[in-house]
């Protein structure tokens, strides 16, 4: 599907919706849990129904029951057979899901979809079948068996936090404890402060000390009977960068201050670009101003390169782009896609092995962009629209149903100036 945004600025008010990541985590741990859960959200994306088809596929019932309300009920008993887990593109779902599967002692096979079957799982996957688990990949099947057990663990914490969160919440439900050793420098830390925030609502506390994890075995999960996802500044980052690219600004609601998302950074990155930001009552306030080049550290947010490279061809200058080769194993090889984006509407951009170099203060010609099927390209495109002479044809916007399915609507919502 093509869509066309229209170039020119815009303004307006903009509610987000829930936390892709947290909800991955809240599903996991209510479903492993004791006792039936309700989950309050706001918008439902592909991502999320992933991880619950895939915890229903182990024996949850997780169900809508109103809107904006998922019920569910935990896993008492896996199913005999072969479970089969959709993850679709979702590498957090895949990722988080396999010592799952392992410490229930399923037999499962995870059916992926996309580039998903190309994404790496080095050396997790060694860690999961040195610890009883048995992974067989046949195109885009991953077949697994075997039980996970408890005991040392090893991983290092600048490939994947992903890698690190699946064990943190799998490894509680295992018989006797566990140690998770994290070597090297943890990139991304942020979002395994979300996983220990819902394990600690869960009633599990895992220890750190000296790049360790103590994590106590034999374990069981108790949620509160209803709790509710907070605001997702993953999304909130679009929206708030076309506040830093106008001169009458957006206003995001839906979102917590005190949020341990690393994406909440966009806030100090956009204000180092030269952007006014405010703050209000529960809802944040971004204007543009005078902005100018910067050097900026894709290794704790990796998933706001792309639109911040927007912002980056709007400022004076020049914007570096560092430690971010991890984007080339995302849904695209996003260092490619995101220099592939700015060069066909009109930017210059240099391409590097581990980040790049933006060419920013002239405006964007628009034109056709392609999705390369990554939402976050997707929607960095319909941001460029902001700062583009012409309209804007980004082909593929379907797939931003990945993570933020009504995202057209609400970028239709703000008044084009």
């Amino acid at each position: 599907m093509v869509y066309t945004a229209i170039a020119g600025s815009r303004s307006g008010k903009v509610h987000i919706p829930s936390s892709k990541s947290q909800m991955h985590r809240l599903l996991i741990c209510a479903a492993l849990g004791s006792s039936e859960t309700d989950i309050s959200f706001n918008g439902m994306s592909k991502d999320i129904r992933a991880t619950a088809d895939c915890l229903n596929a182990l024996g949850a019932e997780i169900r809508e029951v109103s809107e904006g309300v998922l019920h569910v009920r935990p896993i008492t008993k896996v199913p005999e057979g072969l479970c089969k887990l959709p993850c679709g593109e979702s590498g957090s779902t895949l990722r988080f899901m396999l010592p799952v599967a392992g410490v229930l002692g399923a037999q499962a096979v995870f059916l992926m979809e996309g580039r998903l079957p190309q994404r790496p799982l080095a050396p997790f996957d060694a860690q999961l079948t040195a610890h009883g688990m048995q992974l067989c990949k046949e195109n885009d099947l991953l077949y697994v068996s075997g039980k996970l057990s408890s005991g040392s663990y090893t991983l290092p914490g600048d490939v994947s936090s992903q890698y690190i969160s699946g064990l943190l919440m799998a490894l509680p439900l295992a018989e006797g404890s566990s140690t998770l050793e994290i070597t090297g420098k943890t990139e991304s830390a942020a979002y395994i402060d979300m996983t220990l925030d819902v394990l600690r609502a869960s009633g599990v506390s895992p220890a750190y000390e000296n790049n360790h994890y103590q994590i106590p075995g034999s374990k069981t999960y108790t949620l509160p009977p209803s709790c509710s996802a907070e605001g997702d500044w993953s999304n909130a980052a679009f929206f708030l960068s076309i506040g830093a690219l106008g001169s009458r600004g957006v206003t995001v609601s839906g979102l917590l201050e005190s949020s341990s998302q690393g994406d909440s950074g966009v806030l100090d990155i956009l204000r180092r670009f030269g952007a006014d930001v405010k703050t209000d009552a529960g809802s944040i306030t971004v204007t543009g101003g005078n902005l100018k080049g910067i050097v900026i550290d894709a290794a704790p947010i990796p998933d706001l390169i792309p639109v911040l490279s927007v912002v980056a061809a709007a400022a004076q200058g020049d914007t570096h782009v560092i430690n971010a080769a991890r984007l080339r194993l995302k849904e695209s090889d996003r260092l490619a896609t995101t220099a592939g984006l700015l060069r066909a509407l009109g930017g210059s951009v240099e391409e590097l092995e581990e980040g790049l170099i933006i060419h920013g203060g002239t405006p964007l010609s628009g034109g056709t962009a392609d999705s390369c099927n990554d939402h976050r390209i997707a929607m960095s495109a319909a941001v460029a629209s902001c700062i583009s002479t012409n309209p804007v044809e980004i082909q593929g916007i379907e797939c931003t149903a990945k993570s933020y399915p009504r995202f057209r609507e609400d970028f239709e919502k703000l008044i084009r100036l």
